[in-house]
């Protein structure tokens, strides 16, 4: 079976799983950053296409792979994926959900602890020589630590979940909220109380995003939302670019209401250096947390994403519908 793969050849060199499936497919690997023609001529007659979560796969491509079967994100998200391009055709879409969910939910905490201890200040005091004036500066605003917040988790799937464990070990009280509320088996397991979007952003010291991106959530964190979140609380996305309004991010940091921010995820990617939140970070230096979309790149990750496609390329070699299907077949 031929696949069009438009991410780096070296990641499938190191992590491909040696199995069946991966022996009997044909690999054409594509520059991620060529054209729809350059693709289409290395591999028009595809049946399957790998392709990265930050990757646009419109309809002008899919319309002239007459052969394909399969479009496969290599990570959790398919937000730039036509799918009812592929619905129409019968293609499946399907996604890698929970290949990155611990790894993930680790860079997640992590951005809370710093954002919380105010490290990027903390480190900027260091450079300049002025560690002395750091430590009595603290003891006079003493910051919270996860023990004493309340984390509001928006979305609650297998990275929220994942989030919420770590989150429990270190003493967090714990709110979500969620399109579809979990059952109460769920959510005594994780001592989680289920809010509305509003009451969620007002009772918690962090806000911390774990949702897609679709039609319903776009900005879904806009002013309105800021103008319930608690002064002086953070903001953590570690899931899609688009589920902030950056414009009325801006607003609540210029206002106070915001004390801090933390992001992995952009729109568009890659980050341009005039992208709102680059200009925000400039603005706020010791508030503003910019990482390179880096959450999900681990070796455990990475093992899980490559197991996980070539599961799913076996089944529809074997005539079998693969898992994890997006787009409604």
């Amino acid at each position: 079976m031929k696949v069009l793969v438009a991410t780096p050849k070296f990641r499938y060199d190191t992590f491909a799983p040696d199995t069946p499936a991966f022996r009997a497919a044909e690999l054409i690997f594509c520059d991620r950053r060529g054209t729809e023609a350059d693709w289409l001529a290395a591999a028009g007659d595809a049946e399957a296409i790998f392709v990265s979560p930050i990757t646009p796969i419109r309809e002008s491509l899919i319309s002239r792979m007459p052969n394909l079967k399969l479009i496969h994100s290599e990570g959790v998200g398919f937000d730039l994926i036509d799918l009812e391009t592929a619905r129409k055709r019968g293609i499946y879409v399907c996604n890698n959900a929970g290949c990155n969910a611990g790894p993930v939910a680790e860079q997640a905490v992590m951005m809370m602890t710093m954002l919380l201890r105010r490290t990027l200040w903390g480190h900027r005091m260091v450079l300049e020589g002025r560690q002395g004036e750091a430590v009595p500066a603290l003891e006079r605003n003493v910051p919270e630590d996860l023990a004493s917040s309340t984390v509001g988790l928006v979305g609650f799937g297998t990275i929220g979940r994942a989030t919420a464990e770590r989150l429990r070990v270190n003493g967090s009280k714990l709110c979500y909220w969620s399109p579809h509320r979990r059952d109460p088996a769920t959510e005594a397991a994780f001592d989680m109380e289920y809010l509305s979007l509003h009451q969620l952003a007002e009772r918690s010291h962090i806000v911390s995003l774990h949702i897609p991106a679709n039609r319903e959530t776009e900005g879904l964190i806009g002013r309105d939302f800021f103008s319930h979140m608690r002064p002086g609380s953070y903001l953590v996305n570690t899931a899609r670019g688009g589920l902030i309004d950056n414009e009325a991010l801006g607003e609540a940091l210029r206002s106070g209401r915001l004390a801090g921010a933390a992001f992995d995820n952009y729109v568009p990617e890659p980050v341009p250096a005039d992208h709102p939140l680059v200009l925000l970070a400039r603005e706020f230096p010791d508030r503003i947390l910019l990482c390179p979309h880096q959450a999900g790149i681990t070796q455990t990750a990475f093992r899980n994403v490559y197991r996980m496609l070539f599961e799913n390329l076996g089944e529809l070699m074997a005539g079998r519908r693969p898992q994890r299907i997006v787009n409604g077949l």
